[in-house]
Formats: structure tokens, C-alpha cells, sequence
């Protein structure tokens, strides 16, 4: 019994050897592999880029990648893009690749971004700016001109950011209504620094729209004056009331609704 028992026995403990052995190597592969699973992965973005520098024609601005997790140092590309006023509809930049960006007058009333992507051997990853406030242009002195009653006059196109149109006068030819006749409504613009504005773009709107109609817009001549003619329409009621009307006054090129543009409410008293 001796003699078979311990062939049998050695047979065995070899059996278990070679088990843990094999075990053991299965163990340590799928660690092996573990661990490189988890040290290869592509950059995580953490703190989202950002942009230095100010939205204005002929500055530059400047991205800042931002904060990323990557096991090994990753390496960046940039990729501007202009955006609508609210910062949507974004479009590349052509050839706007680098860390910075030179303004330009055709983003002007727009807002920039910026796209960052990090690569790493495991893979890319991008991760976007917020966009910029909308463009400026260039803050510049407007001509001096004067007009013949004396006054300070500047064209529309040099009106921009911080500066602002008024309208600071209006007249009515007549000045009440007692008919339905056509009615002239005069409008005179100026800029928040003082001057007279010549070729500012002048639009009237009736409130409410069907009691007159008013035309398309009109130019301001060298003296800041637009004069527009209002036709009243059979709507319009001839007692006691007053026609009110809603004045815009604009930069010819500038966004409707931004830029130096101005409003006024105004009226004519029907009697």
C-alpha cells in the first residue's frame, strides 16, 4: 500500500502545484493589466478654459487652457470661433489655431470662444470657453466739424461704444391734430459727448401700428435733423387723445437692438 499511496500522494501535491501556479499567473496578468488600464486614459478637463484680454477690434486676446487630469503631460490646441451676440450660431475662425487671437473689425457687435483640446497618447478630449462679451470697435475721437448754427458735428460712423445717440428734440408740423392730414414729425440726434450727429438712420413707428404709417427709415442731414412724414390712417380716432409714437434712432452697420443705437417714446395730441 506504501508504494501506491505515495505516487499517488506526489501525483497530487504536483496537481496543486501547478494550480497555484497558474493561478498566481492569471492573478497577476489581470493586475498587471488593471493597473495599466488604469493609468492610460485620455485628459479629463476639471476647470473649463478661459480668455484674457478685451473684446475689442485690434486687441488680442489670449486662451488659458484651463485645468486637466492626464497621466502623462498632455499637449494643447486651440481653435477660436465668433459667435452671435447671445453667443450662439459659433463658426470657426479661419486659421485662428494659436493661443491668442488679433480682433478683427469683422467680429465686430459678436462674441469670440475658444475650443481647447489635450491629447495624451490614450486619446483627446475638448472643453470650451464661455464666449467674450460682444466686440467693440476701436475708441476713437470724432471729428470736429462745425455746422452753421456753430454746433459740434460728427458722422454717425464715428459714434461707438461707450458713446450713445440721443434724441434730445422733437417737433410736429402741426403740432395737434385735428384731421387726419399728413402730419410732419422732426427729429433732431445727438451723441452723448455733446456733438450734433449727421446720418444717423431715424425710424418711427406708430403705437398702435395701424393708426399710421410712417415710412422707412430716414438720415439725420449736418445739422442732426430727420424729418419724417406721417400719414394717419382712417383707424386713427379724431377725439381726445394722442398719437404715440416709438423713435429709434441708429448706427448705419451697427446690430438693431445693441450698439450705440437709442429710443424714444414721443406723442401728438389729438383734439
Amino acid at each position: 500500500m506504501a508504494r501506491t499511496y505515495l505516487p499517488r500522494t506526489l501525483g497530487a501535491a504536483g496537481i496543486v502545484a501547478a494550480l497555484v501556479a497558474a493561478l498566481t499567473l492569471f492573478a497577476g496578468s489581470g493586475l498587471a493589466q488593471g493597473s495599466a488600464a488604469q493609468a492610460n486614459y485620455a485628459p479629463v478637463n476639471t476647470a473649463v478654459p478661459t480668455i484674457s484680454g478685451t473684446a475689442q477690434v485690434g486687441q488680442t486676446l489670449t486662451a488659458v487652457p484651463g485645468t486637466w487630469n492626464s497621466d502623462v503631460t498632455a499637449t494643447y490646441t486651440y481653435a477660436w470661433q465668433s459667435c452671435d451676440a447671445q453667443g450662439n450660431t459659433c463658426a470657426a475662425i479661419s486659421g485662428a489655431t494659436a493661443t491668442t487671437y488679433a480682433v478683427q473689425t469683422a467680429d465686430l457687435a459678436k462674441t469670440l470662444r475658444v475650443v481647447v483640446t489635450a491629447t495624451n497618447p490614450s486619446g483627446s478630449t475638448s472643453s470650451t470657453s464661455a464666449q467674450t462679451a460682444a466686440v467693440t470697435a476701436v475708441a476713437t475721437t470724432p471729428p470736429i466739424v462745425k455746422t452753421t448754427t456753430g454746433l459740434t458735428s460728427v458722422l454717425a460712423s464715428t459714434v461707438v461704444l461707450p458713446q450713445l445717440l440721443t434724441i434730445d428734440r422733437v417737433k410736429f408740423t402741426p403740432g395737434r391734430l385735428t384731421s387726419r392730414a399728413v402730419v410732419v414729425g422732426r427729429f433732431h440726434v445727438s451723441s452723448t459727448s455733446g456733438a450734433v450727429v449727421q446720418d444717423a438712420l431715424v425710424k418711427v413707428t406708430a403705437l398702435p401700428y395701424a393708426w399710421a404709417r410712417t415710412g422707412a427709415e430716414v438720415r439725420t442731414d449736418s445739422t442732426g435733423w430727420a424729418t419724417v412724414t406721417i400719414n394717419p390712417t382712417y383707424n386713427m380716432p379724431l377725439g381726445h387723445n394722442a398719437l404715440v409714437m416709438f423713435v429709434r434712432a441708429r448706427v448705419e452697420g451697427q446690430p438693431l437692438l445693441t450698439g450705440s443705437s437709442t429710443r424714444r417714446l414721443v406723442q401728438v395730441t389729438i383734439r
